[in-house]
């Protein structure tokens, strides 16, 4: 990718990357983590509600005082957006409302953004895409973050001739993961509360994890940046290792699971009754491809990769992503090569609010990872015409019509969602349909 030259050549020059961070949670610390290692990138300024966490944030990955007296620590996000001394605005809060107003700020002021909050380009990424083009500036996807990573593998191959046949992440799921709640998140994520306490990791978000809700979010991230389609039901989840995705991934044509081509989908790391799955991808991703004729197929079988039994379809895969410590591609390559790490184009796919439990009159919905809902993965049409609504937007609702557990909620059983930059740019959003 040449980077490190590019960012060498800056050193050169004494005109080091300048960036600013908004939320200093566990994404963000791990992206603090990398600094100190990365020469001429430089965090001018941190934003956070809790001033004393971003500081200790700092601390705890091993930042020197000196260096965090050299940081503006600011509460408010827009306000560190309109700092002059900024390149690179990283919006790491994961609030879908406060992510878009940051984006909006940060392209109205002349800011690249890299952004880590998938809830917010779910929820009106094409929107927000459309105007920093507009504005000759740079939105992206968070490379580190499964989206970005995906749409780099289904970017390296189209350009290298092959067809996407299906692209996509896996995690850990079963069926009844759809119910559960922050207060027994943990014990099936795999890590102990006390664990996961000193780690710094929030329960609800982590919840949204294993509730199929992230999964729902970052593929339907990945369908509107890769102009990909999603299942006709929702994700399904197939139990698959690496060495079966071609298999699994293919067409119902070729003996696969897929009813249709060009889709998204996250693969589980356990078999339906709980049983791990042989290599398993839980923490990568993948793309399946299809060789475009023999000799090409031939070429799959000579040179190692695992296919389908046609050896038409064949798959790549990275096993593990860094999440924040990656984060830097995407700030370099805005900076230095005026280029998204990915970038929602079109309006292909959304994330809707599912009912955890029955929902009755005048209950609050607490959104992503919650106790209320969880985010199901469907097609925008469907999205649109059905009046879903968005789980970005099904946090401090209320409910003004009951709806039974696994229902799909609409804009018509909530109280009229309060006005905002967010609701304005969805609407824009859904107009693209």
């Amino acid at each position: 990718m040449n980077l490190s030259n590019l960012l060498a050549a800056r050193v050169a020059a004494g005109n080091p990357v300048r960036c600013g961070l908004i939320g200093a949670g566990k994404f963000g610390s791990m992206f603090l983590s990398q600094v100190p290692t990365i020469v001429g990138l430089e965090v001018v300024a941190i934003g956070d509600l809790d001033i004393h966490r971003a500081r200790q944030a700092c601390r705890r990955v091993g930042w020197q005082d000196e260096r965090i007296e050299t940081v503006h620590f600011l509460e408010s996000g827009k306000d560190l957006c309109r700092l002059d001394n900024i390149d690179v605005i990283i919006e790491a809060t994961g609030n879908p409302i406060a992510g878009v107003e940051h984006a909006l700020t940060a392209i109205e002021t002349g800011k690249d953004i890299i952004m880590v909050n998938v809830e917010a380009d779910v929820l009106c990424g094409p929107a927000l895409s459309a105007r920093a083009n507009k504005a000759g500036t740079v939105y992206s996807m968070a490379y580190g973050d499964q989206p970005a990573l995906v749409c780099e593998m289904v970017d390296w191959a189209r350009a290298s001739g092959f067809r996407v046949q299906a692209a996509g992440k896996g995690t850990k799921y079963l069926p009844a993961y759809h119910n559960i709640s922050p207060d027994d998140v943990w014990q099936h994520y795999g890590l102990s509360s006390e664990d996961a306490n000193k780690a710094g990791m929030n329960p609800q978000m982590f919840n949204s994890f294993l509730d199929g809700t992230k999964s729902a979010i970052e593929m339907s991230a990945i369908a509107n940046a890769c102009n990909l389609s999603v299942p006709q039901n929702g994700l399904t989840f197939p139990p698959c290792g690496v060495d079966d995705l071609a298999q699994t991934l293919s067409p119902r044509s070729a003996g696969g699971l897929m009813a249709d081509e060009g889709i998204v989908e996250v693969v589980s790391s356990l078999e339906r009754d709980g049983r791990p799955v042989f290599r398993d991808l839980r923490w990568g991703v993948y793309v399946v491809i299809e060789a475009p004729n023999d000799y090409s197929a031939d070429c799959f079988f000579q040179y190692g990769l695992s296919t389908d039994r046609s050896g038409r379809y064949a798959a790549m895969y990275k096993p593990f992503h860094l999440i924040g410590m990656e984060l830097g591609i995407s700030i370099l390559s805005a900076a230095l090569r005026n280029e998204p790490t990915g970038q929602s184009l079109a309006f292909n796919a959304d994330t809707a609010a599912v009912a955890k439990r029955d929902l009755k009159l005048g209950e609050i919905l607490d959104g992503e990872g919650g106790y209320t809902v969880w985010g199901k993965c469907i097609s925008s049409k469907t999205s649109v015409t059905q009046h879903a609504l968005p789980i970005g937007l099904a946090h401090g609702v209320k409910m003004v019509r009951t709806v039974s557990k696994g229902c799909m909620i609409t804009k018509g059983d909530v109280e009229p969602l309060p006005s905002s930059a967010a609701l304005k740019l969805r609407a824009e959003t859904e107009s693209m349909v």
